[in-house]
């Protein structure tokens, strides 16, 4: 019979030939959309698929090696120059420019999230497509996983701390802000979203009040004519140009809202009509970056009410 000194030895060895655990001296486990992925601490080559992830990476001070061809984030210029590879767009990856990078780690999310499993066959990879029941939430444990993977939990705290207090502000003047209505743009036409849909974090992070519910949570949205607009009658109309995030030639928003009907609305004769910044709206969202600058704008483009 064994003795129980003999026994936990045994057992000790047993359990430090275990395949994966919860984190290894050299690798965390990441919980991500499509699961879980055991990533190397610090990795080496990374290469992002993901704008908001890339938002949130140089946030932190990370540097990547991999990106997209087009990323349209003016504060990510950076990533344009020559020193770092292209991988494909965000929607195709270039599986050839992938697989000779022989990456440590591949972040795919929104967008390129549909390629995971291509892509995960390359290198261990990570999906960070947010949670569109909580967006704020989902943001935020990303950040902190990318923080763990990269030894950043410090820079991810500070930002984290901040964004909280932004977005409780916006929310206590949203309470007396009245109801709102977001609108996108796009090749002179309009769609409207609602709450629970991909531009829904105006209501349902941000907390201000929607004008109308049940639309269509398509991703762009359910097209609109000025007179849906009146008919909604919204206290705020908040606007989002898809073709300037896009560089895209066509209509601008401000042409497209300026019209007889909308003219008419309580938000038009309030000046309550908002133009927001369609690069952090559209093209980014969940990165910390991009977040804090719409807790940001929301706050004051609110507190001119006051």
């Amino acid at each position: 019979m064994l003795r129980t000194s003999h026994f936990a030895a045994i057992c000790t060895l047993f359990l430090s030939f275990a395949p994966f655990g919860s984190a290894h001296a050299d690798g965390v486990m990441i919980q991500h959309a499509m699961g879980e992925t055991e990533v190397k601490k610090d990795p080496k080559t990374v290469a992002v698929l993901d704008v908001s992830a890339l938002d949130t990476l140089y946030a932190i001070g990370v540097d990547v090696q991999g990106v997209p061809n087009d990323i349209f984030v003016p504060y990510l210029h950076k990533f344009d120059g020559p020193e770092y590879r292209k991988v494909g767009s965000v929607f195709e990856p270039d599986y050839e420019a992938l697989s000779a990078m022989a990456p440590d780690l591949i972040i795919v999310g929104g967008r390129s999230s549909p390629k995971y499993p291509e892509v995960s066959k390359i290198g261990p990879t990570i999906d960070l497509t947010p949670d569109l029941k909580d967006r704020l939430g989902s943001t935020i444990k990303y950040a902190e996983e990318l923080g763990e993977i990269f030894g950043k939990q410090k820079d991810v705290s500070d930002r984290v701390t901040k964004l909280r207090q932004s977005i409780e502000s916006v929310k206590e003047k949203a309470h007396a802000a009245g109801t709102a209505l977001l609108i996108m743009t796009t090749g002179g036409k309009m769609s409207a979203m609602g709450p629970g849909t991909w531009f829904g974090m105006l209501y349902d992070t941000f907390g201000i009040k929607p004008a109308v519910k049940d639309l269509d949570t398509s991703f762009h949205g359910q097209i609109v004519s000025p007179e849906f607009v009146l008919e909604t009658d919204p206290d705020w109309l908040f606007v989002i140009d898809r073709d300037a995030a896009i560089g895209q030639a066509g209509a601008s928003a401000r042409q497209v809202v300026d019209n007889e009907l909308i003219r008419q609305t309580k938000a038009w004769k309030l000046g309550h009509v908002v133009y927001l910044d369609p690069v952090d709206w559209y093209i980014v969202s969940d990165g910390l970056i991009a977040m804090q600058a719409m807790a940001d704008e929301l706050s004051k483009a609110l507190s001119s009410a006051q």
